[in-house]
């Protein structure tokens, strides 16, 4: 979506308006912090993007990209990109890391953007206990995403060879 800003044109890929965490980001505890930490929620927003990106959403209507004469219907996996397998890839390791228990939760907020009560109503879950099972859950998120340890592991530098095994080109 093209969106007009100060500097002229962009592209918009996610409206952080419409998402449930930046709502969840927005809210403090009881004690002035906010409910979801930074990594959390760019953890919830790196799986909504690689969702989007893998084109997995289910289509709400007809297929207009395909002509019937063809003979084909629906997509195969020749139509996606190189970019779209990789962020499906994507999506299957995370939610195969934050487990089947906490994955339900994951889709259905980040992925989907159901508000926490339509998700406890459809899992038939006690009022506000999807808010904190959100939160476990986007915790795993942030751990598979950046593992502790990361920032560190970052920072050093790597090399092959020992001192001296570089080639000189004057010989």
């Amino acid at each position: 979506m093209e969106i007009e800003t100060p500097d002229g044109h962009a592209t918009a890929l996610v409206n952080l308006a419409e998402s449930p965490l930046g709502q969840l980001m927005r809210r403090r505890t009881r004690d002035g912090q906010t409910f979801l930490t930074r990594r959390e929620f760019e953890a919830g927003e790196r799986l909504r993007g690689d969702y989007t990106r893998a084109q997995m959403m289910p289509r709400l209507g007809a297929n207009w990209e395909q002509p019937i004469a063809t003979g084909r219907r629906g997509g195969t996996a020749a139509d996606l990109s190189d970019g779209a397998i990789a962020a499906r890839t994507r999506v299957e390791r995370a939610i195969d890391a934050v487990g089947p228990e906490l994955s339900g939760v994951l889709i259905d907020v980040c992925c989907f953007l159901k508000g926490l009560e339509t998700v406890e109503s459809e899992r038939g879950w006690p009022a506000r206990s999807a808010k904190l099972m959100l939160k476990t859950a986007l915790g795993a998120l942030s751990r598979h995403y950046e593992p502790p340890g990361a920032e560190r592991r970052r920072s050093q530098i790597f090399a092959w060879g020992g001192e001296g095994y570089r080639p000189s080109i004057s010989g």
